[in-house]
């Protein structure tokens, strides 16, 4: 038998063999692909809940799961029409969770339509929520309704690392200052009631805060940068639109948390 006869029997013999290897590679690949990102989603997701459960019952906690997921849907959706790719929420306890974009937004309109993509489905989620009270009576529903508008409308305030910062963008980037005004009292009255939670979370959005300073500086700098101003350019139209939407979704928590606060026992909150 000479070589090239050899050669040609082993492709024959092992062809079919690296067709099939090559096959399941490539599907194992797409498996690891989509399967990791909802193994870490949901890892993350069932490890807040325990921690949620230990300190407010397994119930409220699934319940408060759950509208942190719808919260952060919003701003996966948002993403994925404005053609960006995102990372799937990831839960951090105490801290709610978040998406991870894998590029950045062209304009503060892309940023500002991201932005504001939770606090409308999270809205519209805490809305749902309570009305299951209405149609079940369960005290519980409204607990969780109340809730859900106080974690959207506490991201509304107008300062990154916040949905409300990366909002007003669009609107006008003064607003930040604004958000500083309400967010760095905030922190220090919470960090001095010694709740710990509290201190860590302060600190860990006063870091973010730093990072990010140098938008808020460029506030009060020379605006003839042309990548700057390129990035801030919206159109009076656009500008209107997410202002109607940002105050109106504001002023709607702000008064359906009221509401549902007089439905509730003294001392519940």
């Amino acid at each position: 038998m000479n070589r090239q006869t050899f050669r040609q029997r082993v492709k024959q013999l092992f062809a079919p063999v690296l067709v099939f290897l090559a096959a399941a590679w490539s599907k194992l690949a797409l498996l690891l692909k989509v399967g990791l990102p909802l193994l870490k989603m949901g890892g993350s997701m069932i490890f807040a809940l325990a921690i949620y459960s230990m300190a407010f019952g397994w119930q409220f906690a699934a319940g408060f799961v759950l509208l942190i997921f719808i919260h952060e849907m919003g701003h996966l959706i948002a993403a994925r029409m404005v053609g960006l790719k995102v990372s799937l929420p990831l839960f951090i306890p105490f801290f709610g969770a978040r998406i991870l974009l894998r590029e950045m937004p062209r304009n503060a309109w892309i940023e500002a339509i991201i932005g504001i993509g939770g606090p409308l489905l999270g809205s519209l989620g805490a809305v749902a929520v309570a009305a299951c009270y209405f149609y079940t009576g369960n005290q519980l529903f409204l607990a969780l309704g109340y809730v859900g508008c106080l974690i959207n409308l506490f991201n509304l305030v107008p300062i990154i690392p916040l949905d409300g910062g990366r909002i007003v963008a669009a609107i006008s980037p003064w607003l930040w200052l604004i958000g500083l005004a309400i967010l760095i009292p905030y922190l220090i009255y919470r960090a001095l009631s010694g709740n710990i939670v509290a201190i860590v979370f302060g600190v860990v959005v006063l870091i973010i805060v730093y990072r990010n300073s140098h938008r808020i500086v460029a506030l009060f700098q020379r605006r003839d940068d042309p990548a700057h101003a390129r990035y801030f350019e919206c159109t009076p139209l656009q500008r209107w639109t997410m202002g109607i939407l940002y105050f109106g979704l504001a002023a709607s928590l702000y008064f359906g948390m009221g509401f549902l606060k007089n439905l509730m026992p003294p001392g519940s909150f």
